[in-house]
């Protein structure tokens, strides 16, 4: 079932009305898993890295040895002209995804040059910024390149933060802060994450166990830009605890305040919380404006 409302769907060379039916039982995507999608979004008119989402999906696409089959730039103007349909407000998170439709003659790998893509648009409206977040702590940990797909935005990874969620809300929590299979920080069960301790920014250094991401990498940048400093580091649980702030970075809501992990509780959204938001919105409205 959809998250959002209001869908549209791009398939084989056209747009449709609603959650179209796209795959069938026997494709390689479903039952074995070879899917991947990248997530993108419309805000306030806006649309920042757009292209590099596109992207990215191309290359999740060629982690999981399934034959990617549009350009980037194709695919950003087939969303463009897809999301003409929406409002001038709207909100509208833009899914391009890829499956493999036959497999090799074990069935197990995905056959060579057998690609499906669709694009799903869902209207689903920003998290309210002023609505902070929780964590704690999860028994579950993000896996490595050697017996999981981390370099892809893969749907074959998502049980595995499903887990972790969902003991995280048994224990009256909202996400988990995850650590990788060395016991360090890796991101959350659904974002990345940063911290501020003394004016500064920290978060996880990507080292191959979980997916860094396109919003990740525009946050640091428009904070060295800014003149902030920001360190990618090797953190465990206690630097979070002795964190002044705390939010998590994804495309889905850009920046979410976290006012509390596991009984440490940070002012949310804080000061420089506050400062990496605007500076994100600052560069949306920019790129926006140069389109």
């Amino acid at each position: 079932m959809a998250f959002g409302t209001n869908i549209r769907t791009w398939f084989e060379g056209s747009w449709h009305d609603g959650d179209l039916a796209v795959m069938k039982a026997a494709d390689h995507g479903i039952w074995q898993g070879s899917n991947v999608f990248d997530g993108a979004r419309l805000f306030e008119g806006m649309t920042p890295d757009l292209d590099l989402h596109c992207a990215r999906v191309n290359r999740s696409a060629e982690a999981l040895m399934i034959t990617p089959t549009m350009d980037p730039a194709e695919m950003v103007a087939i969303i463009r002209e897809g999301l003409k349909a929406y409002g001038p407000g709207a909100a509208v998170y833009v899914r391009p995804m890829y499956w493999a439709v036959d497999g090799s003659e074990l069935g197990v790998a995905p056959a060579e040059n057998s690609t499906a893509f669709a694009i799903s648009l869902e209207e689903v409206a920003m998290p309210d910024f002023n609505t902070p977040t929780t964590l704690t702590t999860t028994r579950f940990r993000r896996p490595l390149l050697e017996n999981s797909v981390c370099n892809a935005k893969a749907g074959c990874l998502y049980p595995n933060n499903a887990r972790m969620l969902v003991e995280a809300k048994s224990k009256g929590y909202a996400n988990a802060l995850v650590t990788d299979i060395m016991g360090n920080v890796a991101e959350t069960a659904t974002a990345n994450v940063f911290m501020v301790k003394d004016g500064e920014y920290f978060t996880p250094i990507a080292n191959g166990t979980f997916l860094s991401g396109i919003t990740r990498a525009r946050h640091i940048k428009n904070l060295r830009a800014a003149g902030y400093t920001v360190h990618e580091a090797v953190l465990k649980y206690e630097d979070f605890r002795a964190a002044d702030e705390v939010f998590l970075s994804g495309n889905f809501a850009k920046v979410t305040p976290v006012k509390e992990f596991d009984g440490t509780h940070y002012e949310a959204p804080g000061k420089y919380t506050t400062i990496a938001r605007d500076l994100y919105w600052d560069f949306a409205k920019a790129d926006a404006a140069k389109a």
